[in-house]
């Protein structure tokens, strides 16, 4: 079974082709393709609440390759997502509707719920009985989720991500929404959650921590990394820590963001599975062909 997810994110459009192989111990998902595009939808629709005409014509190009290459692969079923920038943008509709029409290519813009919820389906087996504090930073928004004793028991979403923040559009009115949600449901209870960080930036302060994988890294470590990085100058990012370009200008405002989270919670500690929307989507495509 080849299947394909598309998630197309406020910072970077993203497209995996994976063959799921059957096996006595449950299905292995092995990756055949996994493309990256830097388009960084979010500055337009947060700066002007609409996708410009050159960064549509540009997405169009970008969607009419990821369906050559799902009809090259012939996907045995696939999914695309867009996310918090195409949610909001006033043209995201139409676009998707051309996308579609154009291309015979399936899109659908979800909520912050459904996206939470692909990404919990991903992390689920990394958790055990305790108290978990999920934090998924994407480019327009950030989902939170409580676990405990092996269930989701509380979630929220906000306008909160690392493009935002780039760009000066995240209110602070927002911020204090979301710390009072945190401080709610940890400080004020004497709970303190283990961290568990989802997301393209937290990934990569996990790699440039050098743990094995499995490892929890802590706060104080975290905080270490984005001292680093911030002293550095952007093309010394490029060169020394091999980081894409739309990588390092957002991974220290989204660092922020976890920062900030785990602090309100009291986490000394975070767990990073390196999984996200796409695996979800794939766990989801996987139940949908063998029920």
């Amino acid at each position: 079974m080849k299947l394909g997810a598309i998630d197309i994110g406020s910072n970077a459009i993203r497209l995996q082709v994976t063959n799921v192989l059957e096996t006595p111990d449950g299905p292995f998902f092995k990756k055949l393709e996994y493309v990256r595009f830097p388009m960084r939808l979010g500055k337009d629709v947060f700066d002007t609440g609409k996708i410009s005409e050159g960064q549509k014509e540009k997405f169009l190009q970008l969607m009419h390759a990821f369906k050559i290459l799902i009809d090259l692969y012939e996907l045995t079923d696939y999914m695309g997502c867009a996310t918090s920038a195409m949610r909001e943008a006033e043209n995201g509709a139409q676009i998707i509707k051309l996308v579609k029409d154009t291309y015979d290519l399936n899109i659908d813009i979800i909520d912050g719920e459904e996206e939470a919820q692909m990404i919990n389906n991903a992390i689920l087996s990394y958790l055990d009985e305790r108290t978990y504090l999920h934090i998924d930073v994407g480019g327009g928004s950030t989902e939170l989720n409580v676990y405990k004793e092996g269930r989701k028991i509380q979630s929220a979403s906000f306008k909160i991500g690392s493009v935002r923040r780039l760009s000066m559009t995240d209110a602070p009115a927002t911020w204090k929404e979301m710390e009072d949600w945190v401080r709610s449901n940890f400080l004020l209870r004497k709970e303190r959650p283990i961290a568990v960080g989802t997301g393209g930036n937290i990934n990569k302060f996990f790699e440039l921590a050098k743990l094995k994988s499995g490892r929890i890294m802590s706060l104080n470590r975290l905080l270490a990394i984005q001292k680093l990085i911030r002293e550095m100058p952007f093309e010394q990012r490029l060169l020394e820590l091999q980081l894409n370009p739309d990588r390092a200008d957002v991974i220290i405002p989204a660092s922020e963001i976890y920062v900030s989270v785990m602090k309100w919670a009291g986490s000394h500690s975070i767990l990073v599975p390196s999984v996200g929307l796409k695996d979800g989507m794939m766990k989801m495509l996987y139940e949908r062909n063998t029920q």
